[in-house]
């Protein structure tokens, strides 16, 4: 088959397997004929080992428009094409050679639907939303969470100290940053176990439920080790970097079945996602879900990160819409959040997030108990309908948080 067989602007899919790309080409119909044989039966050329039965196995691009400097094309992949429960092999096919051929100057997946029979072979969340909830016992507000910070170079006790000003302050969630591992100046069981002990005099403190996510990024095995080392001392939590640790990786930390809520950070994704050659967030948040992640960072809008309000909706959407027995994700806004910005977090997001901020509470003219007080402060008054400007009249810690980062 030559690539412009692959074009077929008559055919309806069914239980297919759709991806949408945004792609730019000198031959847009050769450019968007050639994704789809790459994906399935095709190569560069016809060959003599074509059999007349695999021809049902062909991916067929079914709308080809027009859309700024590009083009969308929608290309629906039979179900049958992809193994079962297997994330790294539907990858190979949907975001594997493409991104390399010739025919194509920019390709971009911007989204992807799976078929109902391939949903029905990936666990998903264990937890997701309402785990999350029913498990921290925070029903109806947002979470807050911290990352504590500076983000490497403390020592144990140091790290614990500063998780429990946070729980103190009023932070619900205490967690590691994408790269604090095992280094020999804070190693993970050490870290571990201070941490947990800070959580439980937090808990005894403020009579509220605390949680630690630890970082277990790391080879596979040792990853598994470590996750399992978290339950063993009674860790409620664990956080992996879902992006570098790579899709059997996450797969095969799911697939442990620990009683652990998963939360994934996605440390390298702008590599992929930033630009016009690559995979949209909303496509690798879908991946996340699937793989059965039970929260993940999705952008801010207001924060340091790049993505706009629609990206980040976006993303949302991916976490939360149906997809058959696979359950909704917790979504998590962190980078570069102070108190300031939560009323427009809310508005964002509605109460089903995680507000994470690292220098926002840390970077408090009046510490972190300060900031973690600021950061609850805000949300308690603007879950109130209070505006800020008048909140702020009534707390201290909220007053120097606006006042310092104005």
């Amino acid at each position: 088959m030559r690539y412009i067989d692959y074009l077929d602007f008559r055919y309806r899919p069914g239980d297919d397997l759709i991806c949408r790309f945004w792609l730019k080409a000198k031959d847009p119909k050769k450019a968007a004929g050639a994704v789809a044989a790459e994906s399935s039966i095709g190569t560069w050329t016809e060959t003599t080992t074509v059999k007349p039965y695999m021809l049902k196995y062909a991916a067929k691009v079914f709308r080809l428009e027009k859309q700024g400097k590009g083009w969308i094309a929608d290309i629906a992949y039979p179900a049958d094409l992809w193994e079962a429960g297997n994330l790294p092999g539907l990858l190979s096919g949907i975001a594997g050679n493409i991104f390399g051929m010739k025919e194509v100057d920019k390709l971009r997946l911007i989204d992807v639907r799976f078929p109902k029979k391939l949903l029905k072979t990936f666990p998903g969340p264990k937890f997701g939303i309402q785990g999350v909830r029913k498990r921290t016992g925070v029903r109806k507000r947002p979470l807050i969470g911290t990352i504590v910070k500076p983000k490497i170079g403390l020592k144990p006790d140091d790290h614990a100290r500063v998780a429990f000003e946070a729980w103190v302050g009023g932070c619900d969630l205490v967690k590691d940053d994408e790269n604090l591992v095992d280094q020999k100046f804070n190693r993970f069981r050490e870290r571990l176990e201070k941490t947990l002990k800070a959580k439980e005099r937090a808990e005894r403190e403020t009579g509220e439920r605390k949680f630690y996510m630890v970082n277990v990024t790391a080879e596979t095995q040792e990853m598994l080790k470590r996750a399992r080392l978290a339950e063993e001392l009674g860790n409620e939590y664990i956080m992996a970097d879902v992006i570098v640790l790579g899709w059997s990786a996450i797969q095969t930390l799911r697939n442990q079945d620990f009683n652990l809520i998963l939360h994934a950070h996605r440390a390298g994704h702008a590599a992929l996602d930033r630009e016009e050659h690559g995979i949209k967030m909303c496509v690798i948040a879908k991946l996340v879900r699937l793989a059965g992640f039970d929260q993940l960072h999705v952008g801010t809008v207001v924060g340091k990160m790049f993505e706009g309000l629609e990206d980040v909706k976006e993303n949302i959407k991916a976490l939360k819409e149906d997809m058959g027995r696979i359950k909704p994700v917790m979504p998590v806004s962190s980078g570069g959040l102070h108190p300031g910005h939560v009323p427009r977090l809310l508005e964002i997001f509605g109460r089903d997030v995680i507000i994470q901020m690292g220098g926002g509470i840390h970077g408090h003219p009046g510490g972190t108990r300060a900031g973690a007080r600021a950061a609850r402060q805000a949300l308690e008054a603007s879950l109130q309908g209070i505006p800020l400007k008048e909140a702020r009249k009534s707390y201290e810690e909220l007053d120097q948080a606006l006042k310092h980062w104005a």
